[in-house]
């Protein structure tokens, strides 16, 4: 069953955008653990590798369990709609150690024998220590692995916030949230998410943060218990081509010679969702080729096509962001 979010008149008042350097922290240790994840990451990774194997990251995927709760005290919903790193792990190193406790309980009884290590019970034992022990964790892996790349990081997250926030003028919430996700529906008030871990929550005059990532992809976060503010966390739009450096947007050889130059170079410019007219007008070639070239590789599984109000634009599947990238399909 999907999570399902009830919104009351007041709600849609509250309702903002954010954009979270800790948020962006937890999941890229989330993202190492998930080959899933993988694919839009291909270049990152290889340039990390090194650095993230020199990391102590086993307690915190001992709380980032497949199928279960993740400690909300961990990563709460932005402070603001742009904190930065440092007031937010400052909030984190203000837990409450008792209430951190139960949280980070509750977690590791959603992961097989995590209750019973010695890290467990270390932590469960001494929860204030643990609030330090993870906070440091995370604060390495920030200056490690995030720091270094967040102003490109934030660049294409303020884009994402920029670009919705011009559709919800246009369309109004309802007509935004299924245009950010097709794991998501709206009907009569009612936001509902495809998800793991399945939610049922008023909104009861929080509002809502909707709140763009860029590791977070292919999945989609909705909300936190109470007493934290209802959040929703999706895939940020342009990550395909995050780690695009300048020439990387032509088409490989290997794949002109798998796909023809012209499909191949459609698909190689899709490193954002795009349309028929601005392809055609990046790429130098008439509509009505790139309209048969974009037909075919959607029909071959490379590509989706959505609507975005009167326009559809389309967005490689994680096959065809392999394809262009050189990564895996996960």
């Amino acid at each position: 069953m999907p999570s399902r979010l009830h919104f009351g008149e007041d709600d849609f008042l509250r309702c903002r955008f954010a954009v979270s350097p800790l948020w962006e922290t937890q999941e890229v240790v989330r993202m190492l653990k998930r080959p899933e994840r993988h694919a839009y990451h291909a270049p990152w990774l290889r340039r990390a590798a090194s650095v993230a194997a020199g990391l102590d990251l086993a307690g915190l995927w001992l709380l980032m369990p497949r199928r279960g709760h993740s400690p909300d005290w961990l990563c709460p919903p932005p402070l603001g709609p742009a904190a930065s790193f440092e007031e937010e792990i400052a909030a984190v190193r203000a837990s409450d150690p008792a209430a951190a406790r139960a949280d980070t309980a509750r977690s590791l009884a959603d992961t097989p024998g995590a209750l019973g290590s010695a890290r467990g019970r270390r932590w469960l034992t001494d929860p204030a220590g643990m609030v330090r022990e993870l906070a440091d964790a995370l604060e390495e892996t920030w200056r490690a692995l995030v720091a270094p790349d967040w102003p490109r990081l934030r660049a294409l997250l303020e884009a994402d916030v920029a670009f919705h926030s011009r559709r919800l003028a246009e369309v109004g919430l309802g007509g935004l949230l299924p245009e950010i996700s097709r794991r998501f529906g709206w009907r009569a008030g009612t936001l509902t998410v495809e998800s793991r871990v399945v939610h049922e929550r008023r909104l009861d005059g929080q509002g809502l943060v909707l709140m763009p990532s860029v590791f977070i992809w292919p999945d989609v976060v909705s909300t936190w218990d109470p007493p934290w503010q209802p959040t929703l966390v999706y895939p940020a739009r342009g990550i395909a081509g995050l780690w695009a450096e300048p020439g990387d947007r032509a088409a490989p050889e290997v794949l002109v010679r798998l796909l023809g130059r012209g499909r191949a170079g459609v698909l190689a410019a899709l490193d954002e969702p795009a349309g028929t007219v601005a392809l055609a007008h990046r790429l130098g070639l008439a509509p009505s080729s790139v309209s048969a070239h974009l037909t075919l590789l959607r029909d071959a599984g490379l590509l989706v096509a959505r609507r975005y109000g009167h326009q559809v634009l389309y967005e490689r599947t994680p096959l065809g962001m392999a394809l262009a990238t050189g990564g895996t399909a996960g």
